[in-house]
Protein backbone atom coordinates (compact mmCIF):
# COMPACT_ATOMS: atom_id res chain seq x y z
CA UNK A 1 0.00 0.00 0.00
CA UNK A 2 1.69 2.87 -1.18
CA UNK A 3 0.44 6.43 -0.58
CA UNK A 4 0.60 7.31 -4.36
CA UNK A 5 -1.92 4.57 -5.17
CA UNK A 6 -4.53 5.22 -2.53
CA UNK A 7 -8.21 6.83 -3.62
CA UNK A 8 -8.89 10.03 -2.82
CA UNK A 9 -11.39 9.23 0.36
CA UNK A 10 -8.53 6.76 1.65
CA UNK A 11 -5.86 9.85 1.36
CA UNK A 12 -8.71 12.50 3.43
CA UNK A 13 -9.02 9.96 5.89
CA UNK A 14 -5.11 9.20 6.40
CA UNK A 15 -4.89 13.43 6.59
CA UNK A 16 -6.99 13.10 9.50
CA UNK A 17 -5.19 10.88 11.24
CA UNK A 18 -1.64 12.20 10.52
CA UNK A 19 -3.29 15.75 11.88
CA UNK A 20 -4.36 13.77 15.08
CA UNK A 21 -0.71 11.78 15.09
CA UNK A 22 0.85 15.92 15.24
CA UNK A 23 -1.34 16.70 17.65
CA UNK A 24 -0.73 13.55 20.30
CA UNK A 25 2.60 14.55 20.80
CA UNK A 26 1.83 16.68 23.39
CA UNK A 27 0.44 13.73 25.34
CA UNK A 28 3.55 11.78 25.50
CA UNK A 29 5.94 14.69 25.62
CA UNK A 30 4.48 16.71 28.27
CA UNK A 31 3.48 13.99 30.90
CA UNK A 32 7.12 12.89 30.65
CA UNK A 33 8.60 16.81 31.19
CA UNK A 34 6.06 16.29 34.48
CA UNK A 35 8.58 13.43 35.77
CA UNK A 36 10.70 15.87 36.16
CA UNK A 37 9.36 19.48 36.53
CA UNK A 38 6.29 21.50 38.05
CA UNK A 39 2.70 22.60 35.75
CA UNK A 40 3.97 26.25 35.18
CA UNK A 41 7.64 25.17 33.40
CA UNK A 42 5.73 22.28 31.67
CA UNK A 43 3.50 24.98 30.37
CA UNK A 44 6.29 27.48 29.51
CA UNK A 45 7.93 24.52 27.07
CA UNK A 46 4.65 23.89 25.46
CA UNK A 47 4.32 27.91 24.41
CA UNK A 48 7.78 28.00 23.27
CA UNK A 49 7.10 24.71 21.13
CA UNK A 50 3.76 26.02 19.36
CA UNK A 51 4.72 29.88 18.99
CA UNK A 52 8.20 28.88 17.52
CA UNK A 53 7.13 26.44 15.00
CA UNK A 54 3.49 27.01 13.82
CA UNK A 55 4.62 29.88 11.93
CA UNK A 56 7.17 27.89 10.25
CA UNK A 57 4.72 25.50 8.80
CA UNK A 58 1.73 27.40 8.26
CA UNK A 59 4.22 29.57 6.08
CA UNK A 60 4.87 25.86 3.86
CA UNK A 61 0.96 25.32 3.97
CA UNK A 62 0.66 28.39 2.48
CA UNK A 63 2.86 28.03 -0.10
CA UNK A 64 2.35 24.17 -0.99
CA UNK A 65 -1.41 24.81 -1.33
CA UNK A 66 -1.01 27.97 -2.81
CA UNK A 67 -2.84 30.38 -1.06
CA UNK A 68 -1.67 33.94 0.28
CA UNK A 69 -2.29 37.22 1.23
CA UNK A 70 -2.57 38.37 4.97
CA UNK A 71 -6.01 38.68 6.23
CA UNK A 72 -8.40 36.73 8.39
CA UNK A 73 -9.40 34.23 5.62
CA UNK A 74 -5.94 33.34 5.22
CA UNK A 75 -5.73 32.33 8.74
CA UNK A 76 -8.26 30.59 8.88
CA UNK A 77 -7.56 28.04 5.59
CA UNK A 78 -4.12 28.07 7.49
CA UNK A 79 -6.00 26.76 10.71
CA UNK A 80 -7.85 23.98 9.07
CA UNK A 81 -4.38 22.45 7.55
CA UNK A 82 -2.67 22.66 11.66
CA UNK A 83 -1.76 20.19 13.83
CA UNK A 84 -2.73 22.47 16.17
CA UNK A 85 -6.23 21.72 15.07
CA UNK A 86 -7.20 18.11 14.01
CA UNK A 87 -10.61 18.20 12.14
CA UNK A 88 -12.98 16.68 14.28
CA UNK A 89 -11.28 15.97 17.28
CA UNK A 90 -10.90 19.33 17.52
CA UNK A 91 -14.34 20.79 16.19
CA UNK A 92 -13.54 23.99 15.31
CA UNK A 93 -16.16 25.95 13.06
CA UNK A 94 -15.44 29.10 11.25
CA UNK A 95 -17.55 32.80 10.71
CA UNK A 96 -15.68 34.72 8.20
CA UNK A 97 -17.03 38.42 8.42
CA UNK A 98 -15.17 40.04 6.24
CA UNK A 99 -11.18 40.45 5.28
CA UNK A 100 -9.93 42.19 8.92
CA UNK A 101 -12.49 40.24 10.65
CA UNK A 102 -14.11 36.99 11.98
CA UNK A 103 -14.54 34.35 14.56
CA UNK A 104 -14.12 30.72 15.31
CA UNK A 105 -15.25 28.57 17.92
CA UNK A 106 -14.36 24.66 18.86
CA UNK A 107 -18.08 22.99 19.30
CA UNK A 108 -16.18 20.18 20.79
CA UNK A 109 -12.71 20.42 21.75
CA UNK A 110 -10.83 16.82 22.73
CA UNK A 111 -7.89 18.67 23.94
CA UNK A 112 -10.17 20.09 26.96
CA UNK A 113 -12.13 16.86 27.45
CA UNK A 114 -8.30 15.40 28.21
CA UNK A 115 -7.58 17.88 31.01
CA UNK A 116 -10.85 18.52 32.63
CA UNK A 117 -9.99 15.32 34.49
CA UNK A 118 -6.88 17.15 35.78
CA UNK A 119 -8.68 20.05 37.49
CA UNK A 120 -8.92 23.81 37.18
CA UNK A 121 -5.38 24.69 37.15
CA UNK A 122 -4.47 22.66 33.82
CA UNK A 123 -7.63 24.10 32.05
CA UNK A 124 -6.72 27.67 33.00
CA UNK A 125 -3.04 26.59 32.01
CA UNK A 126 -4.28 25.11 28.39
CA UNK A 127 -6.84 27.38 27.70
CA UNK A 128 -5.59 30.53 28.89
CA UNK A 129 -1.67 30.68 29.78
CA UNK A 130 -1.01 28.51 26.49
CA UNK A 131 -3.45 29.21 23.89
CA UNK A 132 -3.31 33.25 24.59
CA UNK A 133 0.15 33.60 23.02
CA UNK A 134 0.39 30.20 20.60
CA UNK A 135 -2.77 31.46 18.60
CA UNK A 136 -1.15 35.15 18.56
CA UNK A 137 2.10 33.17 17.09
CA UNK A 138 -0.09 31.81 14.41
CA UNK A 139 -2.30 34.15 13.37
CA UNK A 140 0.82 36.65 13.22
CA UNK A 141 2.55 34.36 10.96
CA UNK A 142 0.14 35.73 8.51
CA UNK A 143 -0.55 39.23 9.72
CA UNK A 144 1.54 40.67 12.51
CA UNK A 145 -1.30 42.76 13.52
CA UNK A 146 -3.83 39.74 13.59
CA UNK A 147 -5.38 39.44 17.42
CA UNK A 148 -7.05 36.25 18.72
CA UNK A 149 -8.93 37.37 21.53
CA UNK A 150 -11.66 35.16 23.69
CA UNK A 151 -15.36 35.08 23.91
CA UNK A 152 -15.81 32.62 26.35
CA UNK A 153 -13.48 30.11 27.12
CA UNK A 154 -12.75 27.42 30.10
CA UNK A 155 -12.90 26.74 32.66
CA UNK A 156 -16.55 25.99 31.90
CA UNK A 157 -19.37 28.46 33.31
CA UNK A 158 -22.06 26.93 33.79
CA UNK A 159 -20.28 23.16 33.72
CA UNK A 160 -21.03 21.65 30.46
CA UNK A 161 -21.55 25.18 28.53
CA UNK A 162 -21.23 24.18 24.78
CA UNK A 163 -19.58 25.35 22.56
CA UNK A 164 -16.84 24.74 24.60
CA UNK A 165 -14.73 27.79 23.37
CA UNK A 166 -15.10 31.03 21.06
CA UNK A 167 -12.97 33.34 19.51
CA UNK A 168 -12.31 36.43 17.46
CA UNK A 169 -9.58 37.25 14.88
CA UNK A 170 -9.23 40.56 14.28
CA UNK A 171 -6.36 42.58 12.11
CA UNK A 172 -6.58 45.90 14.43
CA UNK A 173 -3.96 48.64 15.30
CA UNK A 174 -1.34 47.79 17.68
CA UNK A 175 1.64 46.05 19.29
CA UNK A 176 2.53 43.13 15.86
CA UNK A 177 3.22 39.58 17.51
CA UNK A 178 7.14 38.96 17.84
CA UNK A 179 8.69 36.01 16.23
CA UNK A 180 9.58 33.68 19.30
CA UNK A 181 13.48 33.47 19.90
CA UNK A 182 13.24 29.90 18.78
CA UNK A 183 11.47 30.53 15.45
CA UNK A 184 14.82 31.49 13.54
CA UNK A 185 16.29 28.09 14.82
CA UNK A 186 13.26 25.79 13.71
CA UNK A 187 13.39 27.91 10.31
CA UNK A 188 16.92 26.92 9.44
CA UNK A 189 16.37 23.44 9.97
CA UNK A 190 16.19 21.17 6.50
CA UNK A 191 12.78 20.39 7.39
CA UNK A 192 11.59 23.79 7.15
CA UNK A 193 13.49 24.76 4.03
CA UNK A 194 13.61 21.73 1.99
CA UNK A 195 11.58 22.00 -1.15
CA UNK A 196 9.94 18.56 -1.44
CA UNK A 197 9.76 16.67 -4.55
CA UNK A 198 6.53 16.65 -6.78
CA UNK A 199 4.66 13.99 -5.68
CA UNK A 200 5.19 11.29 -8.10
CA UNK A 201 2.61 10.85 -11.46
CA UNK A 202 -0.25 8.17 -10.09
CA UNK A 203 -3.31 6.54 -11.55
CA UNK A 204 -5.58 10.04 -9.64
CA UNK A 205 -8.83 9.57 -8.98
CA UNK A 206 -10.46 12.80 -10.85
CA UNK A 207 -12.20 15.93 -9.37
CA UNK A 208 -11.24 18.50 -6.33
CA UNK A 209 -9.51 21.51 -6.26
CA UNK A 210 -5.95 21.63 -7.08
CA UNK A 211 -5.23 23.90 -4.20
CA UNK A 212 -6.72 26.23 -1.96
CA UNK A 213 -6.62 29.15 -3.62
CA UNK A 214 -10.20 29.99 -4.08
CA UNK A 215 -12.51 31.80 -1.55
CA UNK A 216 -12.32 30.52 2.10
CA UNK A 217 -14.55 27.29 2.98
CA UNK A 218 -15.88 27.54 6.59
CA UNK A 219 -16.77 23.65 6.02
CA UNK A 220 -13.52 22.17 4.41
CA UNK A 221 -12.65 18.79 4.36
CA UNK A 222 -9.82 17.10 2.85
CA UNK A 223 -12.30 15.30 0.35
CA UNK A 224 -12.65 18.91 -1.29
CA UNK A 225 -8.63 18.53 -1.90
CA UNK A 226 -7.67 16.62 -5.65
CA UNK A 227 -5.64 13.57 -5.73
CA UNK A 228 -2.76 15.51 -6.33
CA UNK A 229 -3.26 18.32 -3.83
CA UNK A 230 -3.93 15.69 -1.61
CA UNK A 231 -0.60 14.00 -1.56
CA UNK A 232 0.72 17.50 -1.21
CA UNK A 233 -0.84 18.38 1.70
CA UNK A 234 -0.25 14.97 3.39
CA UNK A 235 3.83 15.66 2.77
CA UNK A 236 3.33 18.52 4.32
CA UNK A 237 1.44 17.45 7.50
CA UNK A 238 4.19 15.04 8.28
CA UNK A 239 7.12 17.72 8.05
CA UNK A 240 4.46 19.99 11.01
CA UNK A 241 5.20 16.54 13.07
CA UNK A 242 8.87 17.00 12.53
CA UNK A 243 9.03 20.39 12.73
CA UNK A 244 6.96 20.37 16.36
CA UNK A 245 9.03 17.68 18.20
CA UNK A 246 12.54 20.31 16.98
CA UNK A 247 11.00 22.70 18.53
CA UNK A 248 10.09 20.71 21.50
CA UNK A 249 13.42 19.57 22.02
CA UNK A 250 14.59 23.09 21.81
CA UNK A 251 12.72 24.44 24.29
CA UNK A 252 13.89 21.17 26.59
CA UNK A 253 17.63 21.93 26.03
CA UNK A 254 17.00 25.61 26.75
CA UNK A 255 15.48 24.38 30.08
CA UNK A 256 16.79 21.63 30.91
CA UNK A 257 20.09 20.64 29.06
CA UNK A 258 20.92 18.61 25.99
CA UNK A 259 21.28 15.25 28.28
CA UNK A 260 17.65 15.51 29.35
CA UNK A 261 16.27 15.96 25.91
CA UNK A 262 18.33 12.76 24.79
CA UNK A 263 16.89 10.85 27.48
CA UNK A 264 13.38 11.90 26.07
CA UNK A 265 14.04 11.52 22.44
CA UNK A 266 13.23 7.85 22.65
CA UNK A 267 10.81 7.82 25.15
CA UNK A 268 8.54 10.13 22.58
CA UNK A 269 9.74 8.29 19.59
CA UNK A 270 8.46 4.56 20.90
CA UNK A 271 5.27 6.32 22.59
CA UNK A 272 3.99 8.31 19.08
CA UNK A 273 5.09 5.80 16.87
CA UNK A 274 3.40 3.01 18.64
CA UNK A 275 -0.18 4.64 19.40
CA UNK A 276 -0.25 6.32 15.63
CA UNK A 277 0.48 2.79 14.25
CA UNK A 278 -2.29 1.49 16.32
CA UNK A 279 -4.54 3.74 15.14
CA UNK A 280 -3.52 3.73 11.14
CA UNK A 281 -3.90 -0.28 11.69
CA UNK A 282 -8.02 0.60 12.99
CA UNK A 283 -8.22 3.09 10.19
CA UNK A 284 -6.97 1.58 7.25
CA UNK A 285 -7.27 -1.87 5.73
CA UNK A 286 -3.48 -3.01 5.94
CA UNK A 287 -3.53 -6.54 5.71
CA UNK A 288 -1.62 -8.82 7.75
CA UNK A 289 1.87 -10.39 7.70
CA UNK A 290 5.10 -9.21 6.33
CA UNK A 291 2.64 -7.61 3.43
CA UNK A 292 0.34 -5.19 6.69
CA UNK A 293 3.94 -4.42 8.09
CA UNK A 294 4.84 -2.91 4.86
CA UNK A 295 1.72 -1.33 4.52
CA UNK A 296 2.16 0.22 8.18
CA UNK A 297 5.57 1.23 7.27
CA UNK A 298 4.30 3.02 3.93
CA UNK A 299 1.76 5.32 5.34
CA UNK A 300 3.26 6.19 9.13
CA UNK A 301 4.17 9.91 9.32
CA UNK A 302 7.21 9.46 11.04
CA UNK A 303 8.62 7.93 7.77
CA UNK A 304 7.34 10.64 5.79
CA UNK A 305 7.53 13.10 3.80
CA UNK A 306 9.67 11.12 0.90
CA UNK A 307 12.29 14.49 -0.06
CA UNK A 308 12.97 14.38 3.49
CA UNK A 309 13.51 10.90 4.00
CA UNK A 310 14.19 8.03 2.29
CA UNK A 311 12.68 5.01 3.38
CA UNK A 312 13.38 1.37 1.91
CA UNK A 313 11.31 -1.60 2.31
CA UNK A 314 12.10 -5.18 0.65
CA UNK A 315 11.33 -8.59 1.13
CA UNK A 316 14.19 -10.69 2.70
CA UNK A 317 13.91 -14.52 1.82
CA UNK A 318 13.07 -15.44 5.63
CA UNK A 319 9.79 -13.97 4.66
CA UNK A 320 10.29 -10.75 7.02
CA UNK A 321 11.50 -7.13 5.94
CA UNK A 322 14.32 -4.89 5.36
CA UNK A 323 14.17 -1.39 6.26
CA UNK A 324 16.88 1.14 5.50
CA UNK A 325 16.67 4.54 5.72
CA UNK A 326 19.13 6.51 3.28
CA UNK A 327 21.22 9.27 3.60
CA UNK A 328 18.82 12.26 3.28
CA UNK A 329 17.77 15.50 4.83
CA UNK A 330 16.86 14.38 7.82
CA UNK A 331 19.67 12.48 8.56
CA UNK A 332 21.65 15.10 7.56
CA UNK A 333 19.96 18.03 10.54
CA UNK A 334 23.03 18.77 12.27
CA UNK A 335 21.69 19.00 15.82
CA UNK A 336 20.46 15.43 14.99
CA UNK A 337 16.92 16.69 17.08
CA UNK A 338 14.72 14.53 14.53
CA UNK A 339 12.19 11.45 15.48
CA UNK A 340 14.43 9.06 14.08
CA UNK A 341 17.99 9.73 15.77
CA UNK A 342 17.21 7.26 18.88
CA UNK A 343 17.17 4.72 15.98
CA UNK A 344 21.17 4.96 15.95
CA UNK A 345 21.59 3.59 19.00
CA UNK A 346 18.67 0.89 19.18
CA UNK A 347 15.25 -0.25 17.23
CA UNK A 348 13.12 -0.26 20.43
CA UNK A 349 11.48 2.98 18.47
CA UNK A 350 11.09 1.31 15.14
CA UNK A 351 9.53 -2.22 16.91
CA UNK A 352 6.94 0.29 19.03
CA UNK A 353 5.86 0.86 15.71
CA UNK A 354 5.47 -2.11 14.10
CA UNK A 355 4.18 -3.83 16.87
CA UNK A 356 0.66 -2.93 16.52
CA UNK A 357 0.44 -4.72 13.08
CA UNK A 358 2.48 -7.53 14.25
CA UNK A 359 2.81 -8.23 17.79
CA UNK A 360 5.20 -10.91 17.58
CA UNK A 361 7.72 -9.09 14.91
CA UNK A 362 10.96 -8.80 15.99
CA UNK A 363 13.42 -5.50 15.10
CA UNK A 364 17.44 -6.10 14.45
CA UNK A 365 20.07 -3.80 13.34
CA UNK A 366 21.90 -5.06 10.56
CA UNK A 367 24.65 -3.68 8.48
CA UNK A 368 23.62 -0.70 6.03
CA UNK A 369 24.82 -0.93 2.66
CA UNK A 370 26.27 2.31 0.95
CA UNK A 371 24.45 5.08 0.74
CA UNK A 372 22.26 3.87 3.63
CA UNK A 373 22.20 5.60 7.39
CA UNK A 374 20.67 2.80 9.25
CA UNK A 375 18.72 -0.54 8.11
CA UNK A 376 17.15 -3.55 10.18
CA UNK A 377 15.60 -6.65 9.74
CA UNK A 378 11.87 -6.91 10.86
CA UNK A 379 11.91 -10.77 11.46
CA UNK A 380 7.87 -12.20 11.93
CA UNK A 381 7.43 -15.45 13.58
CA UNK A 382 3.59 -15.87 14.91
CA UNK A 383 5.25 -18.80 17.08
CA UNK A 384 6.99 -15.83 19.24
CA UNK A 385 5.69 -14.29 22.10
CA UNK A 386 3.92 -11.25 21.74
CA UNK A 387 6.19 -8.28 22.41
CA UNK A 388 5.15 -5.95 24.85
CA UNK A 389 3.69 -3.06 24.61
CA UNK A 390 6.08 0.39 25.38
CA UNK A 391 5.05 2.19 28.78
CA UNK A 392 5.19 5.61 27.13
CA UNK A 393 2.08 4.48 24.23
CA UNK A 394 0.22 4.24 27.84
CA UNK A 395 1.02 7.73 28.63
CA UNK A 396 -1.12 8.97 24.94
CA UNK A 397 -4.19 6.57 26.32
CA UNK A 398 -4.52 8.97 28.52
CA UNK A 399 -5.90 11.36 25.97
CA UNK A 400 -9.36 10.29 24.39
CA UNK A 401 -7.90 10.95 20.69
CA UNK A 402 -6.09 7.27 20.94
CA UNK A 403 -9.30 5.77 20.23
CA UNK A 404 -11.36 8.88 18.36
CA UNK A 405 -13.16 8.09 15.89
CA UNK A 406 -13.00 10.02 12.60
CA UNK A 407 -16.82 10.57 10.66
CA UNK A 408 -16.17 11.34 6.45
CA UNK A 409 -18.86 13.83 6.97
CA UNK A 410 -19.10 15.20 3.05
CA UNK A 411 -18.02 12.70 -0.27
CA UNK A 412 -14.94 13.57 -2.22
CA UNK A 413 -15.72 16.75 -4.56
CA UNK A 414 -16.61 16.02 -8.30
Amino acid sequence: MEPDQLDRATLAALAREWLLHGHLQDRIGMPLLLETCDRETMQEVAIDTWSAVSPVYSRRARTALNFSGDDVSVIFKGMQLDIGAPHQFLDFRYRLTDAGHGEFFLASCGALLDVEPLGEDFVHGMCHTIEDPTFDATAGSVNPLAQVRPVHRPPRVPAGRLPHCAWTVVVADGAPVAPHPNESSVAASNAATITLPAPPPAPAEPGGWDDYSGPFDPDFQFEDLSHQALRSALAEIALQSHLLYRGFLLSVIDRFGADRAYAIMPRMLAGLAGITSERLCRALPLGGGAEGVAALLAVHPMLAPAGYLDVGVTATASGGLRLAIADCPLTAEPDGLTWLAPLADAPDGLASLVRPAAPYARVHPVDPAEGEWRAFEIVLDPSAEPLPEAPEVGLARFSTGATFTFERRRPVRT
